[in-house]
């Protein structure tokens, strides 16, 4: 009997549901992904014994990643919220360990990974959840010190520009400007005064400047973007090509698979410039809907996180927002490093270039996406609910009302 009480109390309750037109575009995002990974690689794949070599490490990191998405979405964001501080930490010790030899893997002169024996892990991609929720937790924390005055904003820019340092020792310029971005962008979802954004943003930016100015590499890379063509050979030569294979692409493209810029003349065609093998072999149709699938996923995002902030679900909405942000922010880097309109930065494009922590890790920004439009759309199923009984209880008196009782007939 019980039994049956419960379940039926479970019934009656209010129910979550997943953003259905968000899942959509992320599954069309790596669906995407998995052809064009597949088409972009083969010329690099050929010298691993096979055509399919980076497809299936595609597969497997996508697999790896599904699973991790599933995990988050069945974790209540409570409990992201509770940990906030220690997940914290733990950004802070993975960033770290790169530099520890033996744990951390330098790779082009560049020390971002750890080395776990069987793969490398690069930790940029699970700091970039863990400033989101974070960041989230202390504008719950915060709410009016950020809405009102200025030292409410010091403590997330402070620890964002935390990263940002350990991030330029790396070194990583295209991640650290990614997290300054994102962090402001929530900071004034939150409610802080755009004054306050700028008097703080400012010094950051100037230190962003300082940093690329007296790092010889960046400053090749700022000028090859100004004019590629000055230096198509060397400076200039991975925008140059990417631009040819845009131009290429025209309308519709010159066929699936049909790609010659990919055939060694693209430098890292299935990973940072895959967005230039679309182009040629999708044309400007492939664009557009490669570009409409982010639009969906990162408005949808958007959407239902100021929903949630509006129920008074502060915590999952600026989680939503953060992760809106940070996919929508290095899909617009990524592609305007491919168009020339902005310098290379060495960001993939989430859900569709090839990578082994980027894809993982994705998938599980991906999935604590799902998992706050179920928490919020199960809060606003709760108030339809609260706002129905009271009306169903008045509608049930007035009736009773308005039809007395029978008196008894007699026999």
């Amino acid at each position: 009997m019980l039994f049956d009480t419960t379940q039926a109390k479970r019934r009656q309750g209010p129910r979550g549901s997943f953003d259905l037109p968000l899942l959509v575009a992320l599954v069309g995002l790596a669906s995407v992904g998995l052809v064009m990974v597949a088409s972009s690689s083969i010329a690099v794949a050929a010298s691993h014994g096979s055509a399919f070599y980076f497809l299936k490490r595609h597969i497997l990191y996508l697999s790896l990643g599904l699973v991790l998405a599933g995990m988050a979405m069945r974790t209540e964001m409570k409990l992201l919220e509770k940990y906030a501080f220690h997940l914290l930490m733990l950004a802070v010790v993975l960033l770290l360990l790169v530099f520890i030899p033996g744990i951390g893997m330098r790779i082009n002169g560049a020390r971002r990974w750890l080395n776990f024996l069987i793969t490398s892990f690069q930790p940029v991609e699970a700091v970039k959840l863990i400033l989101v929720v974070y960041i989230a937790s202390y504008l719950v924390r915060h709410r009016e010190s950020v809405e009102t005055t200025f030292w409410g904003l010091f403590r997330p820019i402070m620890i964002a520009g935390a990263f940002v340092v350990l991030l330029l020792v790396q070194p990583d310029f295209g991640s650290a400007t990614l997290m300054i971005a994102v962090t402001i962008g929530m900071i004034w979802l939150g409610g802080a005064r755009p004054v306050f954004l700028v008097l703080m943003g400012l010094p950051v930016v100037g230190l962003l400047g300082l940093v690329a100015k007296f790092e010889p590499y960046r400053m090749r890379r700022l000028t090859s973007f100004v004019d590629p063509w000055a230096d198509p050979f060397n400076d200039g030569f991975q925008l140059t090509q990417s631009l040819m294979a845009i131009g290429r692409g025209e309308w519709t493209g010159v066929g699936l698979g049909s790609s010659v810029l990919k055939l060694s003349y693209l430098p890292e065609a299935h990973t940072d410039f895959i967005f230039a093998v679309i182009s040629e072999e999708l044309g400007l149709a492939g664009i557009v809907f490669v570009i409409g699938l982010f639009a969906l996923a990162v408005g949808r995002g958007l959407y239902v996180g100021l929903k949630g902030v509006e129920l008074g679900q502060r915590f999952t909405g600026y989680v939503a927002f953060g992760v809106s942000l940070m996919l929508g922010m290095q899909t617009m880097v990524s592609i305007g490093v491919n168009l020339g309109a902005l310098p290379t930065k060495g960001l993939t494009l989430p859900l569709i270039s090839y990578g082994g922590s980027s894809i993982v890790l994705t998938c599980a920004m991906a999935g604590v996406l799902l998992r706050a439009t179920y928490e919020i759309n199960r809060a606003l199923d709760a108030r339809q609910m609260a706002t129905r009984m009271p009306a169903a209880a008045v509608a049930a008196t007035n009736t009773a009302v308005a039809e007395p009782p029978r008196e008894a007939v007699p026999a």
